[in-house]
């Protein structure tokens, strides 16, 4: 479903230029990072599986070097340093103070979308970090769903542009009342 949701997005586009090839080589990409944040605890999906949420718990959210090397092993071609650049030059960007948890992953079955799944599923966490205070981070890579975000107080923090690839938008929300 998460190949599916992302194949039309820029920056699956500059990871897998090839469209015959995206969704095969996305669905061996989103096996991997999933093996990896699933097991933090906090995967949201809908029963009939169209949508899910990928949060990382605080200071959770660093690839590990065994999950780069089993991504790189699926990228393995004349890109990889380019995409490694790209990464890098987006935890340059990622924030340093805490935070509480970190949407890693929001997606929707293309059949699905603009039914309000991904509000549904975002709500737990939200409403988690509300309570105790705590802010929140994503990266958006599609600019129109910035507009999105920014309904549950998300803001842009910084464009950050991908190496000969699409820009992405680091998005920072407080958690209501703070001020901030």
């Amino acid at each position: 479903m998460l190949a599916r949701a992302f194949y039309d997005d820029p920056a699956m586009s500059w990871v897998f230029p090839d469209d015959r090839k995206r969704l095969a080589r996305a669905e061996r990409m989103w096996a991997i990072r999933l093996r990896y944040m699933a097991p933090q605890d906090e995967v949201y999906v809908t029963d009939d599986l169209s949508g899910a949420a990928v949060w990382t718990l605080p200071n959770r959210w660093h690839v590990s070097w065994r999950e780069t090397g089993e991504l790189a092993r699926l990228l393995l071609n004349l890109r990889l340093p380019m995409l490694f650049a790209g990464l890098q030059r987006l935890e340059r960007h990622h924030p340093h103070q805490p935070h509480s948890f970190y949407l890693a992953v929001l997606g929707t079955d293309p059949p699905h979308q603009g039914k309000g799944v991904g509000t549904m599923l975002m709500q737990p966490v939200l409403e988690l970090c509300d309570r105790e205070g705590v802010p929140a981070y994503l990266e958006s890579s599609k600019e129109r769903n910035v507009d999105f975000y920014s309904r549950f107080g998300f803001r842009v923090s910084k464009e950050v542009k991908l190496p000969a690839g699409p820009r992405m938008w680091p998005m920072w929300r407080d958690p209501p009342g703070t001020g901030q």
